[in-house]
């Protein structure tokens, strides 16, 4: 009962964003959380994202490392990245 409530209950996924520009310029998280919130959201976009970033209460981890430590948003995303979105919120 986390993330994957929001992904029709999708645990993982392995994703390709096509490149946006000519010449392509590197992908970024930032790129990424909207090419997620656009095209694989179901529904209540806002429980995953606040403006262009996650919102508060979702871990991020890329290659197992706090994304706070790669550089957040502006982080360019490399072939094989292992990037994961954890909800540390949950009811009671």
């Amino acid at each position: 009962g986390g993330v994957e409530l929001l992904f029709n209950n999708i645990r993982q996924k392995i994703i390709e964003i096509p490149p946006t520009i000519n010449p392509p310029k590197p992908t970024t998280m930032k790129d990424l959380i909207l090419w997620i919130k656009d095209n694989l959201l179901q529904d209540r976009s806002e429980l995953f994202v606040s403006g262009n970033t996650v919102r508060p209460g979702i871990l991020v981890l890329i290659n197992d490392t706090d994304w706070e430590l790669e550089g957040e948003l502006e982080y360019e995303i490399k072939d094989n990245d292992d990037i994961v979105f954890i909800s540390t919120l949950h009811g009671g």
